[in-house]
């Protein structure tokens, strides 16, 4: 499995840790480059990653669907539509 993906995920959180506490403009164009980053990081990635992070969206999406439900359940004593 070739793990040429790993660069710009690196790149990516490395940007990101050293301009957390900037608050100038070039704080905003790291922030840019770091999503760009991770967005072809996310591209160049094995196929095998991608459906494992597919996956690990779907049930936290889930999880949190059926959270909000609860508290709109709770909050209104109406069942959600």
């Amino acid at each position: 499995m070739p793990l040429f993906f790993l660069i710009p995920l690196c790149t990516a959180l490395v940007t990101g840790y050293l301009f957390k506490k900037r608050t100038d403009e070039i704080a905003y164009l790291a922030d840019v480059f770091a999503v760009i980053s991770l967005i072809l990081s996310l591209v160049l990635a094995p196929w095998q990653i991608q459906l494992v992070l597919l996956i690990v969206v779907l049930i936290s999406t889930n999880k949190l669907l059926r959270k909000n439900e609860y508290r709109q359940t709770e909050a209104t004593g109406k069942p959600p539509r």
